[in-house]
């Protein structure tokens, strides 16, 4: 690798995008698992990690994704999950 005038040269360290498991608008039966810092629920859909604000651990319910950040989804509570 070669340095010249502070720019590194060779392999970029960008890589392109992963595609997301989710899309906003896609509506999703989830447990929350636990709090996150500001005390919004957190969920898991296919690994992604899914803040549902205004939930707590044990709550089991459907929501609605609202936003897809790079790794993260936000969420809303549509409503509570049917028990099959």
């Amino acid at each position: 690798m070669e340095y010249r005038r502070g720019v590194r040269r060779g392999r970029s360290r960008s890589r392109p995008p992963l595609p997301k498991p989710v899309e906003v608008g896609e509506e999703y039966e989830v447990d929350i698992q636990e709090l996150s810092r500001r005390g919004e629920g957190i969920a898991r859909i296919k690994g992604l990690v899914t803040f549902v604000p205004n939930t707590k651990p044990g709550d089991h319910l459907k929501v609605k994704i609202t936003r897809i950040g790079r790794r993260y989804a936000e969420a809303r509570a549509i409503a509570e999950a049917s028990e099959s």
